[in-house]
């Protein structure tokens, strides 16, 4: 949250450096007022609308991980909690009830005839099969878990003087102000987004023989912790046995009904440490894995800051990605080169999403408006400040997550080179 909010500021020190002191920061409240610089060449902004409609498309082009929400429309006066049902399928192991019976009528321990069984002899002996007379036999059963999101109000401000408008020698500070606002906002709303996901998921594995975070390594004396083609194809695997689907939706703009399908994949989020890795893999005939996104962009939509696609995924890059720092195995002095924080090995996530498998309140707009809501307060004469010099942004928006099929997030734990 700092790192986002420094985001914010850090323009003030910037057109500070670049006008010699005409832009500065108030220490005692961090208010920003005029220095020492010229006049501006226009007055104050006036259409915010414009603003907001600029910042936002621009702010588009940066989603990352929001590209892919499912967005839930939160009616008034229902709570803060969002709920919703999820029908477990009759063949499947997680139906769990007593309502069964067999083709003979006896009680089964599951109404859920052979669930996700495999097995050709379990199956055969399950088929639902009827006589002459019927009767009361292959009675199957179902089961609903109820899932659960909540929701929460987020904001920040900045304060200024009418002064650092009217004499500074940027023309378009407020558009500039309205947009580093946006930015900021949209940026904490990915990185609670990518916090959750990765909390969420249903699938992990991991890079070499670690079956453990403590066990996750980059000394050369163990089986170093990297991604392997092979790897990711059992990933795959258990993402088809969870019926995760390869057609995937994606936003594309900035209204929620422009939505398009990628096809024939899923996609994994990496951290750009990861993406050396990825380029030299080989596959099973040893060859080169890695397919660069220009050989196959001019065939479909790409994503937002897609490098390329490796066997089922198509693999983007997160500049923000998170990693967990020294969570890994001891650094016992052999290190193949990777990355370590005090003396423990890093580990970095791919990130896998499948199609619906979560929901969220985005940071996105709709036809009957947005998410978000700026408040722009100019400088006037108050009893605290009766001069009226002072003036304040804010923007505040809500923001919620739920997980809606777990096991279609998955989790492929790894080193990454130094």
């Amino acid at each position: 949250m700092k790192k986002v909010l420094y985001g914010v500021l850090s323009i003030t020190a910037l057109t500070a450096k670049a006008t010699a002191g005409a832009f500065n920061r108030v220490t005692n409240d961090s208010q920003q007022s005029y220095g020492n610089g010229n006049n501006s060449s226009i007055g104050p902004q006036i259409n915010q609308a414009y603003f907001q409609r600029k910042a936002l498309v621009e702010a588009q082009k940066k989603k990352v991980f929001s590209q892919l929400a499912d967005t839930t429309a939160m009616p008034k006066n229902y709570g803060k909690t969002i709920k919703q049902y999820h029908y477990l399928p009759i063949l499947d192991d997680r139906n769990i009830n007593d309502q069964g019976l067999d083709a003979t009528g006896a009680v089964l321990a599951n109404g859920n005839l052979y669930g996700s069984s495999k097995d050709m002899g379990t199956i055969v002996g399950k088929i639902p099969v009827l006589t002459e007379n019927g009767g009361q036999v292959n009675r199957v059963g179902f089961t609903r878990i109820e899932i659960t999101g909540s929701l929460a109000k987020f904001g920040i401000y900045e304060a200024y003087s009418q002064e650092s408008l009217d004499f500074d020698t940027d023309a378009d500070l407020e558009m500039h102000i309205h947009r580093e606002m946006l930015y900021a906002a949209h940026e904490i709303t990915e990185d609670q987004l990518q916090a959750d996901l990765l909390n969420a998921a249903g699938v992990i594995r991991y890079g070499g023989s670690a079956i453990a975070d403590p066990e996750v390594t980059g000394n050369s004396a163990d089986v170093i912790s990297v991604p392997t083609y092979e790897g990711l194809m059992k990933l795959s695997t258990t993402l088809d046995e969870n019926r995760t689907p390869k057609n995937t939706k994606i936003i594309t703009g900035t209204r929620l009904i422009d939505t398009e399908t990628i096809n024939a994949a899923r996609v994994m989020f990496i951290g750009s440490e990861v993406l050396p890795t990825l380029r030299r893999m080989k596959d099973l005939h040893n060859e080169k894995a890695f397919v660069e996104v220009r050989k196959y962009a001019a065939a479909g939509k790409v994503l937002n800051n897609e490098e390329g696609a490796i066997d089922s995924f198509r693999i983007v890059v997160a500049p923000e990605m998170m990693h967990w720092a020294g969570a890994g195995k001891a650094d016992d002095g052999s290190n193949a080169g990777y990355r370590t924080t005090n003396g423990n090995y890093d580990i970095f996530p791919m990130l896998v999403v499948g199609d619906e498998s979560f929901t969220t309140i985005g940071f996105q707009t709709s036809k009957k408006g947005t998410k978000f809501k700026i408040s722009h307060v100019p400088p006037k004469a108050t009893t605290t400040d009766p001069y009226g010099e002072t003036g304040t942004y804010s923007i505040k928006w809500y923001y919620g997550f739920m997980a809606l099929r777990p096991e279609r997030i998955a989790l492929y734990k790894v080193v990454a080179e130094i």
